[in-house]
């Protein structure tokens, strides 16, 4: 039995040695950490002091200066900001390549302007059918968006999209003349809008 107490007894100082060795673990982080912001503010420090005029190179500062007159004010003028030099990093380049993001992704709209485009949207609108001619745009091709405006300001409407168009071809007297050989000018194709969404 006082094997046992004996055992327990040591196992206790191994514990309590092994706290004091963690405790003293402690106390050196503690030291380290306080060093590092010693040093720190002792680097800061440095920085002010370190504005005192440098001696300009091949001329050496003369040993006394006249002091200024304490009753007129002292001008002192500021070293120049330091220039900032670019820093070639990822994180540079992915910040320069958001500030061109901004240029061109187009401006985010206000509440109110997206309300109003909503509000535009579901505007009542109907669908009417009829028959508008669309007229030829200036590289040929049919422009139906004026042929389906015609046709929804006829049923009363300010404007309108078209929905469904139609052609058809339109020729000359002369191509039904027997024996005539059609040529290129003698038909055209004309283009209508038959339905359009009107608001």
């Amino acid at each position: 039995m006082a094997d046992g107490i004996y055992e327990l007894l040591n196992a206790a100082r191994l514990n309590s040695a092994k706290l004091d060795i963690a405790k003293l673990d402690i106390a050196k982080a503690r030291v380290v950490m306080a060093g590092l912001a010693l040093s720190m503010v002792m680097a800061t420090i440095d920085r002010g002091w370190a504005q005192a005029a440098a001696p300009v190179l091949g001329v050496q500062p003369s040993a006394q200066q006249p002091l200024p007159p304490a009753s007129q004010p002292q001008h002192i003028e500021l070293a120049p900001a330091p220039v900032e030099r670019e820093n070639p990093g990822l994180i540079n380049e992915i910040g320069k390549l958001f500030e061109k993001s901004k240029s061109i992704l187009p401006p985010l709209k206000s509440p109110s302007e997206t309300i109003n485009d909503l509000s535009n949207l579901t505007r009542p609108s109907s669908m009417v059918t009829g028959r508008a001619a669309c007229v030829v745009a200036s590289n040929g091709a049919p422009d139906c968006k004026l042929g389906a405006d015609r046709l929804c300001q006829s049923k009363g409407f300010k404007e309108g999209k078209s929905l469904d168009t139609d052609a058809s071809e339109k020729c000359s007297p002369v191509v039904y003349v027997p024996r005539h050989k059609r040529g290129p000018n003698d038909c055209k194709t004309e283009n209508f809008v038959t339905r359009a969404l009107c608001q």
